[in-house]
């Protein structure tokens, strides 16, 4: 393993007087990678009414952050697990991706459209609440350029420095500010809407929710957990959304509401 440098403090001080100026998140990515050994990171904010902001980027392995303006800050962020932590009010601390998402989601569309092709091979991320309705999420991940998944030496580290981590971000983003309730119930609301009126296709308010929990990567058992009904329940709709888009596979299925996702407005 390569030695770091033993300057942890010293930028640690320096993140510290950088707060709340624009200097703020290069230091502390630098900070936090004398901490433990990381690739990249993705600074977010998520909103309640807008798409997400980006705070700060950095990677070697430019494939990290190629299509994240074009794809996943236009729609594709509405699958993200990290985005489903923003919608269920998850506890501030550290998460890693791979406890966070759905049980199919290496296996789904979004995963194999955008996030395979990001490279990234292991991700975590701090989540903060710096006021009320936004969160702001810095992901560090392990990319092509280590080809190396966080070791359990990483994980403790990253977990012991989380109280430091969190409350620095939810104070250098404190001025940040939305309004609104966003509920998956208002994309699946605006994604009828629009299937309606591009598609001519009515969807009914289950049927657009069990779309979106397909998309996310959520398998028949995974979904019946989470709306409390029988998995048989389940794949009575998961028929009647495939007839009614005259479509017979999840691939089918993303393609036809991907587009329409991307032209959402909250």
């Amino acid at each position: 393993m390569r030695k770091l440098p033993n300057l942890t403090e010293n930028f640690l001080g320096r993140a510290i007087e950088a707060l709340e100026t624009e200097a703020f998140a290069g230091v502390f990515f630098q900070w936090l990678v004398r901490c433990f050994e990381i690739d990249n990171t993705t600074m977010l904010a998520y909103f309640q009414n807008r798409p997400p902001q980006l705070l700060f980027s950095h990677a070697q392995e430019k494939r990290v952050h190629e299509k994240l303006e074009s794809n996943y800050l236009t729609g594709a962020y509405l699958l993200d697990p990290f985005h489903d932590l923003h919608i269920q009010r998850a506890p501030a601390g550290l998460h890693r991706m791979r406890d966070i998402a759905p049980d199919q989601f290496l296996r789904n569309e979004y995963y194999s459209v955008y996030y395979r092709r990001t490279t990234l091979i292991d991700e975590l991320a701090y989540v903060a609440y710096p006021s009320e309705g936004v969160s702001v999420h810095v992901c560090l991940g392990r990319d092509a350029s280590s080809g190396r998944v966080f070791s359990t030496r990483d994980m403790e580290r990253a977990e012991q420095i989380a109280p430091i981590a969190c409350a620095l971000i939810a104070r250098n983003w404190s001025g940040l500010r939305t309004s609104g309730d966003f509920k998956d119930s208002a994309v699946s609301d605006g994604l009828r809407a629009r299937m309606d009126s591009d598609h001519g296709i009515s969807l009914t308010p289950r049927q657009a929710e069990i779309a979106l929990l397909i998309l996310k990567g959520h398998s028949s058992a995974s979904i019946a957990m989470r709306l409390e009904i029988s998995p048989q329940t389940v794949k009575v709709f998961r028929k009647q959304l495939y007839r009614k888009c005259e479509i017979s596979s999840q691939a089918e299925l993303f393609s036809l509401m991907m587009p329409v996702l991307t032209t959402l407005k909250f």
